[in-house]
């Protein structure tokens, strides 16, 4: 946060300095006094001993802007993972979670994960096929990918899916993205060529099993521009 505080204090300087410049036009003058109230918003807001991440209720879209601008440290996202001993991973219990926990939640909150280091790195040289036996034999599981899943909603990340006869491939768009954004991510020309997007969830095509029968009982669904991609949409534009 000092770190932070010390940055918004030196852009508020520079606009400073620069405030009778700008004056002498007024879309300069417009930009400059919107920018200076947002340094001065963030400022007060770290002298308060805030994280800048837990004032989203507070900020406004132009604030946002500036913010993605500036990069500060604690509009950054933070997970906190906790590497433990196999034994304590075991038994779920550490003389210093709860510390860690009232830590974490007097300092803006957040995600807390558990795991082991050492139980982690075992798996690695374990076959694919054996370490769901090997998991229930050590009575551990990995949460690797409850680590991964976790990053990915924090930072408000999704994934679609596109399918061939050849490959199947994933795309990591930002959560919220209309059909035609998704699009984008493929190639800027799908955006600008947008007609419509035929969808499946990846879940009901598991259970399921095939695109016909996805399609058989109406799961298989025309789209339009309005569309909000959901995650683990199958998609083709």
């Amino acid at each position: 946060r000092s770190k932070d505080l010390e940055y918004m204090n030196m852009t508020k300087g520079k606009l400073d300095k620069d405030k009778q410049k700008a004056a002498q036009n007024p879309n300069m003058a417009k930009a400059h006094a919107t920018e200076t109230a947002c340094c001065e918003k963030v400022i007060a807001w770290l002298e308060d001993g805030k994280e800048v991440r837990n004032g989203m209720d507070v900020w406004t879209p132009t604030d946002i802007d500036y913010l993605n601008k500036y990069q500060l440290l604690t509009a950054k996202p933070v997970i906190y993972v906790c590497n433990l001993t196999q034994k304590d991973f075991k038994r779920k219990a550490n003389k210093w979670l709860k510390k860690i926990h009232e830590w974490i939640m007097a300092h803006g909150g957040g995600v807390m994960i558990p795991f082991s280091g050492a139980f982690e790195e075992e798996l690695q040289h374990i076959p694919d096929e054996e370490k769901k036996a090997y998991e229930t034999e050590a009575g551990m599981a990995s949460v690797l990918p409850k680590i991964i899943k976790t990053g990915f909603a924090t930072i408000h990340l999704i994934y679609f899916f596109t399918a061939g006869p050849d490959e199947v491939k994933a795309w990591c768009i930002r959560k919220g993205f209309k059909a035609p954004q998704a699009a984008g991510a493929i190639h800027t020309d799908f955006e600008r060529g947008f007609i419509c997007a035929e969808v499946m969830g990846f879940e009901t095509l598991k259970e399921l099993g095939s695109e016909a029968e996805c399609k058989a009982k109406g799961k298989y669904m025309q789209q339009g521009k309005t569309y909000t991609v959901a995650d683990g949409d199958v998609i083709f534009f």
